[in-house]
């Protein structure tokens, strides 16, 4: 895999496609919810339901996956990197959002791209660390807090808040971690990298939501048309543009959507759901702008020099 990230003007579409995206699935997850469908099974159900769908696509280009043969360790790598993709995160935040405010889960998950930038320093060449660099991140993810507000580090006042927030943090690690192992695979098809992930990630969750919850119970048609929405757009066509995207531009690029979706979050929920936009919008809004600019400067000149 060449350790050089291709940022072009198609990496910019497709992670503001994921922001928008992931940003519009805590609507989704909340109909989700409020229809009866308890938490690990709606994880497992969306997981299972886009690793099928994924299976069939894949099955009709005929299984492709690595260009050539490959070691033994990378096929364990991509056994990791499929357990840290969907099936542990989802079950550390499934647990962990129990017991922690639900801003504090959305801080952990903007902090991805903070444990992103020095692993990829030390495991990618080509992404190096620069100050301007950590000081876009910084900036952007000060700009996440400040757009969740006072909740960002509230405590819940649960007897398991600290258990609670150690799993949603241990969440964002492993997405920063699988995605710095995804990049540093051979080469691969894209459909295949996202596809067996989905179903070693379905073999892990399934049996786990049985565990927690117990058997599942058959929810009402319209509660399964929104599992099989977020197991289709959400789940399997955003995981497959988030393999494009770490492979190509690379993790800490990749790592902007977690700013996004806080936003897409607060401004798609005031236009559904009629929520409050929060009063300090544009100052957090213009610090993730700026942050984004400050980390990407030279992706973006050369984005718009052309």
């Amino acid at each position: 895999m060449d350790s050089t990230p291709k940022i072009t003007p198609w990496s910019w579409l497709m992670i503001a496609m994921l922001g928008l995206t992931w940003g519009g699935t805590f609507l989704v997850i909340e109909l989700a919810l409020s229809g009866g469908m308890p938490p690990f099974w709606l994880a497992a159900s969306r997981i299972t339901f886009a690793a099928l769908l994924m299976c069939i696509v894949w099955g009709v280009l005929g299984f492709p996956l690595f260009a050539e043969p490959v070691s033994g360790k990378n096929w364990c790598n991509l056994l990791i990197i499929s357990a840290l993709s969907s099936a542990v995160p989802f079950t550390l935040l499934a647990w962990g959002q129990q017991y922690v405010s639900s801003g504090f889960a959305g801080v952990s998950m903007a902090a991805v791209a903070l444990i992103v930038l020095p692993l990829a320093h030390f495991a990618l060449p080509g992404e190096r660390m620069t100050p301007r660099k950590v000081a876009g991140f910084l900036v952007g993810f000060v700009g996440v807090v400040i757009l969740i507000g006072a909740q960002a580090f509230q405590s819940s006042g649960a007897a398991l808040e600290t258990p609670g927030r150690l799993a949603c943090v241990g969440a964002a690690a492993c997405y920063a971690v699988g995605s710095i192992m995804l990049r540093r695979l051979p080469k691969a098809h894209p459909i295949g990298l996202t596809t067996l992930p989905l179903l070693i990630g379905a073999g892990i969750i399934l049996p786990t939501a049985w565990l927690v919850e117990g058997p599942p119970t058959l929810p009402s048609s319209q509660t399964l048309a929104v599992v099989a929405f977020l197991g289709l757009v959400p789940t399997a066509a955003a995981n497959c543009l988030r393999v494009v995207v770490v492979r190509s531009a690379g993790p800490v690029f990749m790592t902007l959507v977690n700013y996004q979706v806080p936003v897409w979050s607060v401004l798609l929920g005031s236009l559904f759901l009629g929520e409050a936009l929060p009063s300090a919008l544009l100052l957090a809004m213009s610090l993730i702008l700026s942050g984004v600019a400050l980390s990407q400067y030279g992706a973006l000149k050369r984005l718009f020099s052309r």
